[in-house]
């Protein structure tokens, strides 16, 4: 049995061929398995509402976040400019004003 790619969409295993295309089961999404392999090699990071994020963004933080060591929790509304996209599970680095040097969840933030 042949193998195919996972979906890039959702990670399924169990994604199937029609016609030219790749369909996955589970998020229903068709992509073309020619011009994937250069989507999936970058580094795509998406905000809370499914925006993609690049390197020098500005954005705002969608929830209070607490801050271990610090008295007090980066408030939701705070705006974060200049952001640096890096892999790993926090894969925004920022500079917040009054906390300095931070690392981000892209799932707690929204492209300003």
């Amino acid at each position: 049995m042949p193998e195919f790619p996972p979906c890039p969409n959702c990670n399924s295993v169990y994604t199937y061929p029609s016609d030219s295309l790749l369909m996955c089961p589970e998020c229903g999404h068709e992509w073309n398995p020619e011009l994937s392999s250069e989507e999936t090699e970058e580094n795509i990071v998406k905000d809370s509402n499914g925006n993609i994020l690049q390197d020098g963004d500005t954005v705002v933080v969608i929830k209070d976040l607490p801050v271990k060591g610090a008295p007090k929790p980066i408030k939701a509304g705070t705006k974060v400019k200049n952001i640096r996209l890096v892999e790993g599970n926090h894969n925004i680095d920022c500079k917040i004003d009054s906390f300095g040097s931070m690392a981000l969840k892209s799932e707690f933030v929204r492209k300003a």
